[in-house]
């Protein structure tokens, strides 16, 4: 009888890890699965075949290692994006300012990695990291500030600073810091020095791994630290927060910091790892990218890993398909935004695949709209 006990327990034990980890992944699984079945009425309309295309689509995200390292290179500026934009959800901030943070934090990175020699080559690496995340957090404390001091939402003011950042990073790289080099005539900055760049260690990006790295570190700063219970009581009520003696003002702008480092760290490393210098159209769309990523891992930290992943192998894979399916390299770009679409209008997702509704799963998009 005595062993019987123990042995129900574990059993239920693991019921209820299971059945957790199914309500984390059940909306966003049937979100991929909806946009996938769209995408494959939308290939058929388009007179290609789907299978085809499809298959093209994984041969080039995971069909060699050199296609996997391509991938894991496209999912690296993902993660920390997806984390810049997951972490201000916890806070009940909505950052849609990464884009303009990542790129304050490409450029200077850059701007570190052909401008300062003599550096033994990893400490110039992490020198123009680090000096490409302060550039982004300086960027995101800007709306911090302003929601705390003026009221002004985050997500109408970082919109706006993110024009103001692709405006400023393009002047640069087309001005004061382009690349004179005989016969250039392209915007962009001047190649970085190789001991400034961030290797590949067999097949797999450095760049990966310190994503992989930065998850973590913030999934414990989150559950594990005041810091971070301050954070999650303020994006759940504020209010509460403040009555409870917590400096509300202080943690809002801390969130937007942080966020916005990650944000710069992720530029940084596509900066260093990849393009080897700044050129603005390298860097599109990898900011706003990260809000895709924050909602389809459920704003965990260990979440956005598999959907910077899979975000990244659609973008590696799309040349593949393109070539051998005959298929545009934009109906990645359509698939992405279905997952968006239904993660977002998860009702649809649960409807459809007849999920249950559990209470706290995932971040609701109004979240922060006129808190504080």
């Amino acid at each position: 009888m005595s062993d019987e006990q123990p042995s129900s327990t574990q059993s239920r034990s693991l019921r209820s890890v299971l059945n957790t980890i199914w309500r984390a992944i059940s909306v966003p699984l049937g979100a991929v699965i909806l946009a996938l079945a769209i995408g494959a009425i939308i290939l058929l309309v388009s007179g290609a075949n789907p299978i085809q295309a499809y298959a093209a689509l994984f041969k080039g995200a995971f069909g060699s290692p050199a296609a996997i390292q391509r991938t894991l290179e496209k999912a690296t500026p993902l993660i920390f994006s997806g984390l810049a934009v997951a972490f201000a959800f916890k806070a009940g901030l909505f950052n849609i300012g990464a884009q303009g943070q990542l790129l304050f934090g490409a450029l200077t990175a850059a701007v570190v990695g052909f401008a300062v020699q003599g550096v033994p080559p990893i400490l110039h690496a992490l020198l123009a990291l680090l000096v490409g995340g302060i550039a982004g957090a300086l960027y995101g404390a800007i709306p911090g500030a302003l929601k705390v001091y003026t009221g002004a939402h985050e997500v109408i003011t970082t919109i706006m600073l993110n024009y103001i950042a692709i405006n400023i990073t393009d002047y640069f790289a087309d001005g004061p810091l382009k690349d004179t080099s005989p016969g250039n005539i392209v915007a962009r900055t001047p190649e970085i020095l190789d001991s400034a760049r961030i290797p590949s260690i067999g097949g797999v990006p450095v760049g990966f791994v310190l994503g992989v790295l930065a998850a973590v570190i913030i999934w414990w700063i989150l559950w594990y630290t005041t810091t971070g219970f301050e954070i999650r009581t303020v994006g759940l009520n504020p209010n509460a927060a403040r009555y409870a003696g917590m400096k509300v003002a202080f943690t809002v702008i801390l969130t937007m910091v942080i966020s916005g480092f990650l944000a710069g760290i992720g530029g940084g490393i596509e900066t260093l790892g990849v393009v080897g210098r700044y050129q603005p159209g390298f860097n599109v769309g990898l900011g706003f990218d990260g809000i895709t990523i924050a909602l389809l891992g459920r704003t965990h930290p260990f979440g956005v890993i598999p959907a910077a992943i899979l975000v990244g192998a659609m973008k590696a894979g799309s040349s593949q398909m393109q070539f051998s399916a005959g298929v545009a390299k934009e109906i990645t770009d359509v698939i992405q935004a279905l997952i968006l679409f239904f993660v977002a209008a998860d009702m649809i997702v649960r409807k459809v695949f007849h999920i249950k509704e559990a209470e706290e799963e995932g971040p609701a998009l109004s979240t922060g709209w006129g808190q504080q």
